[in-house]
């Protein structure tokens, strides 16, 4: 993620995936922290529907 429109993209995107309950995004630290009962893989999936690369901690 590179600036607020991707940051803004990549929750857009993850808010409106079931099971996800809270988005914290970090540009400065590139991370993404996802809460809910939404698995890694939809997650991780749904970010890369985005364009970006995703890396699982």
């Amino acid at each position: 993620m590179t600036c607020s429109g991707c940051t803004g993209a990549v929750n857009r995107v993850l808010n409106k995936l079931s099971g996800v309950e809270k988005v914290d995004i970090s540009l400065e630290e590139q991370l993404v922290v996802v809460q809910g009962t939404a698995s890694q893989e939809d997650i991780m999936n749904t970010i890369k529907k985005t364009g970006k690369t995703v890396t699982p901690l």
